[in-house]
Order: structure tokens, then C-alpha cells, then sequence
């Protein structure tokens, strides 16, 4: 479904209007895992190399949401969710979105580039080309699939800020790239579920419009199945230590139960426990990535040595 996005002339364009297309809370999560690999990683970066490696994050990842708004500007259109964004309301030109959004990804993978290291923005300019070019013009009208493998750009950062402090990855920004990757799917298909028909109207495949609500409901509880025991892992590695285990492990059960709940949801209008496991899922992601950087802050011993 194509549908015609008009810029309006009439209203002035506003800092404002520039800043929703960032899609801030969106971006608050990604600076918050960011900054949880910038703080789990061992060695030392100064903490103004640290708050540049953080600001280019958040950058590089407003602008991936400026871009994806811009190029999904006619699928916006149409949902309810997103009608209200700048491009769909005519405050802000799809054009000056695309050069907004393009600028600030050069700007930010550039800054990290000369001031934070080469590793740090290769793995920067990977999760924006990812996003755009893989997830948004690629994925996101092609396959049911587009959340799960598109979610590897928003599992990057935490490996972005590790390497922004060791120039390297290992097992343990790899393991917190994977919590996040598998996070991903339960949460957005939550969401997906009583979103079923602005999904259907604007043509996006999400698993419900191709699947159906069933299959859906069962991937979500087997992602969770996955997820759960995944969250612990880093308390097992000598990254976490017992305040990780605990919220990990107590976040991960408690999500496990609403997955359940939305396995067995009847109510197919309303869908109150996958709108229950959205809300929770968001809760599971902040959690323990504060409770490991309360840890590294506090100097708090690993719970495995």
C-alpha cells in the first residue's frame, strides 16, 4: 500500500519536530545498554572518550530512527501508532528527514572514528547500515521475519561501548549482544499482537498478519524460553555478580509467566496479557543492565571469579 505523505508549508518547522524523528525513548534504551558495555568492559577510557563513545551512540542511533521514519514515511501514514510522527502530520519533509538523518550518521560514526577508535565505529557504522539498509529497506516489507534478524542492529550496542573501551570484543559483549537480540522478538511481537491490524493495513508482514495470533503467541513463549535462562548467563562468566544474578534470574521468571500468559490469552480484541508482557519486557531489558552497572560502579565482585 502506497500512500501520498504531504509536507505542509503553512506550519513552521520546529527543533521539536527534528527531535521526534530521533525517536527519543527509543534511543534512551540504546544509550542505556550502550553505556552498560562501556562500564561492564575491563581497562580504563576517559571519561571524556567515554562520554563521546555514548554520544555517538545516541547520534548514530537517532539518526536510524530519522531514516527508518523517512523511508517507512507511507507505511506511517497509515497506522494509528505512528500517524502522529513529524513526516505522516506534514511538519517536517521527507527530504530534509533523509539529509537530517544522513548527516548525523556521518557526523556520529565519524566523531567515534577519530576520537574513540576504529573498532567502535566500524561496529557503529555496521548497526546503521544494518538498520537502514538491511532491516528497514530490505526486511521490514519482505519477510514475518524482519524483527528477528533486523534485531541485530539494536543488540549492538553494548558491544559498541566494549569496544570503545578494549578495541576488541569477546565472549562477554557477545553474550549481552545475544540477550538483547532474543529480547527483541517476544517484545515487538507483543506489541505486534493487538497491533495486528495497523500492521494488516499498512502491508508490513509482521508474524500475526502472515502466521496468525496462535503461532504467534507460541514463538513469543519459546523466545522467552530462550531469554530466560540466557539473562543469567554473564553472573556465570564473571561479568555479573550476585545483585545481576538475582534481578536477571527474578526478571526472567516473571517474564516467563506473562509469556505463558499471552500463550494461553483468549481474549483476542483486547489482548491484555501480551499488552502486560510489552510492559514487562521493557522493565527485563532495564533491570539487570542497571543492576550490572550498579555493580561495576559499586566494585562489586563477579558472582563466578
Amino acid at each position: 500500500m502506497t500512500v501520498a505523505v504531504t509536507y505542509s508549508p503553512q506550519r513552521v518547522t520546529t527543533v521539536g519536530d527534528f527531535f521526534a524523528l530521533l525517536k527519543p525513548r527509543v534511543m534512551s534504551l540504546v544509550i542505556f545498554t550502550g553505556l552498560a558495555g562501556i562500564v561492564a568492559a575491563p581497562g580504563h577510557l576517559h571519561p571524556l572518550t567515554a562520554f563521546t563513545a555514548l554520544l555517538c551512540i545516541a547520534v548514530a542511533a537517532g539518526a536510524s530512527g530519522a531514516l527508518n521514519m523517512a523511508y517507512d514515511s507511507d507505511i506511517d501514514a497509515v497506522m494509528s501508532r505512528t500517524a502522529t510522527r513529524p513526516i505522516p502530520m506534514g511538519h517536517v519533509a521527507r527530504e530534509d528527514a533523509l539529509a537530517f538523518g544522513w548527516a548525523l550518521a556521518v557526523m556520529a560514526v565519524a566523531t567515534m572514528w577519530l576520537y574513540v577508535g576504529v573498532p567502535a565505529a566500524s561496529l557503529l557504522a555496521f548497526t546503521v547500515f544494518f538498520y537502514v539498509g538491511v532491516y528497514t529497506l530490505w526486511l521490514k516489507r519482505r519477510t514475518p521475519q524482519n524483527i528477528v534478524i533486523g534485531g541485530l542492529a539494536g543488540a549492538l550496542p553494548p558491544a559498541i561501548g566494549w569496544a570503545a573501551v578494549t578495541g576488541s570484543l569477546s565472549l562477554a559483549p557477545v553474550l549481552l549482544v545475544a540477550i538483547v537480540f532474543f529480547w527483541t522478538p517476544p517484545h515487538f511481537w507483543a506489541l505486534s499482537l493487538w497491533r495486528n491490524q495497523d500492521y494488516a493495513r499498512a502491508g508490513v508482514p509482521m508474524l500475526p498478519v502472515v502466521k496468525g495470533k496462535p503461532h504467534t503467541r507460541k514463538a513469543i513463549f519459546a523466545y522467552t524460553l530462550l531469554l530466560a535462562p540466557l539473562g543469567v548467563a554473564p553472573a556465570f562468566i564473571g561479568l555479573g555478580g550476585i545483585l545481576y544474578l538475582v534481578v536477571s534470574a527474578s526478571m526472567g521468571f516473571w517474564m516467563l509467566l506473562e509469556a505463558f500468559a499471552t500463550l494461553r490469552e483468549r481474549d483476542e480484541v483486547r489482548e491484555p496479557a501480551a499488552k502486560r508482557l510489552f510492559k514487562v519486557s521493557l522493565l527485563y531489558l532495564f533491570a539487570p543492565f542497571a543492576a550490572l552497572i550498579v555493580e561495576r560502579l559499586l566494585g562489586l565482585a563477579p558472582f563466578w571469579a
